[in-house]
């Protein structure tokens, strides 16, 4: 039986005769977030996604259509202005009278620091991981510690997060190495990829839609267990794609994949550009090129949201190979399979370059 039967077949069982309620309307800002509210409400409805994904959700000059989706909004599900500094106005403004839940902010969400410097020392992820501002979920730390989330109705996202609040500014002639956290606050924003966040916030999705359509309750929090389970299913599938190329060292073109190597064990050996994807000094690109002539770099990776000429910079005179990894899934279908095939996709772009 397909998903999509078992999805009418919950709703069937959930509401029997009656009518469907009015759905909310449920906009969303990137791809992957936009595939997990999906498959909470596969059967339901369908939320909006604002930013394409093969757009850069650090900057981004939204299209009318996409804007109506905001003023339309009954919900909006969104990553934070530490993703998109440029975003939280528009929201603001069109959507004033939606519930806005800002993911980053929510309690049990898994938080990293920014990596100080264009190289990465190996280091225990795991010591700083959320012990910030989640301190009541801590014990998230496997892939199999979200299963039993259901209570997670009442996330509030009106919680005080002062490290959001400072963006300072930056000179375009300093060299950044140092301080890439001062582009968006302490947090290192692109927390989809982690494979515990993901399982979180299915939970999330489902308990801040029952609260708003109590008559669906029943298949989105039904969706969100089935969604959990098969990103378990995930998580062996990636492992095992891992494997054979587990030891190996690769540099990305920006550092936005630190949840995915924590999820997996999997770390890189540094990033071209920072983790807003602002342009790199030349002392940090130098920085880089020096560590693949000198070391054992096995890839380069470069994003199909940006420019490949920095990564062709880099890998001029050195050996290492060169794939494109895609944090956004550019190339796949919007909807509740794109973040399970966003993060199998990654995993094959790693194997197959390394």
């Amino acid at each position: 039986m397909s998903r999509k039967l078992l999805s009418y077949t919950a709703i069937s069982l959930v509401l029997g005769n009656s009518a469907i309620a009015d759905v909310p309307n449920v906009t969303v800002d990137i791809a992957p977030v936009h595939s997990l509210v999906a498959r909470v409400m596969e059967g339901v409805g369908s939320p909006k996604l604002i930013i394409p994904a093969g757009a850069s959700p650090h900057e981004y000059s939204l299209r009318p259509s996409e804007a109506k989706s905001l003023q339309d909004a009954d919900m909006v599900f969104w990553m934070g202005e530490d993703l998109a500094p440029w975003l939280e106005k528009s929201i603001e403004t069109l959507a004033r009278d939606a519930e806005i839940v800002t993911l980053l902010e929510e309690s049990g969400t898994k938080l990293l620091d920014f990596r100080e410097g264009a190289l990465f020392e190996e280091h225990d992820h795991d010591d700083h991981d959320d012990d910030k501002d989640h301190d009541d979920h801590d014990d998230h730390d496997g892939h199999d510690d979200d299963k039993d989330h259901d209570d997670h109705d009442d996330h509030d996202d009106d919680k005080d997060h002062d490290d959001h609040d400072n963006h300072d500014d930056h000179s375009d002639d300093k060299d950044h190495d140092d301080h890439d956290e001062h582009a968006h606050g302490a947090h290192d924003p692109h927390a989809w990829l982690s494979i515990a966040n993901a399982q979180t916030w299915l939970n999330l999705v489902a308990g801040k839609l029952s609260a708003a359509d109590p008559e669906n309750a029943g298949v989105y929090f039904a969706n969100a267990a089935a969604g959990r389970t098969e990103i378990d299913s995930l998580v062996a599938e990636v492992n095992g794609i891992l494997a054979p190329v587990r030891g190996k060292n690769f540099v990305v073109f920006h550092d936005a994949y630190q949840y995915f190597e924590t999820s997996f064990d999997f770390p890189a050996a540094g990033a071209i550009s920072l983790g807003d994807a602002t342009d790199p000094s030349p002392a940090r690109i130098a920085e880089i090129q020096g560590r693949v002539e000198d070391e054992d770099i096995n890839c380069v990776l470069s994003e199909p949201q940006y420019n490949r000429g920095l990564v062709e910079a880099v890998l001029s005179g050195t050996d290492a190979k060169t794939g494109i990894i895609d944090p956004l899934g550019h190339n796949l279908e919007a909807g509740p399979n794109l973040y399970s095939d966003l993060i199998r996709n990654m995993a094959k772009s790693l194997a197959g370059c390394l």
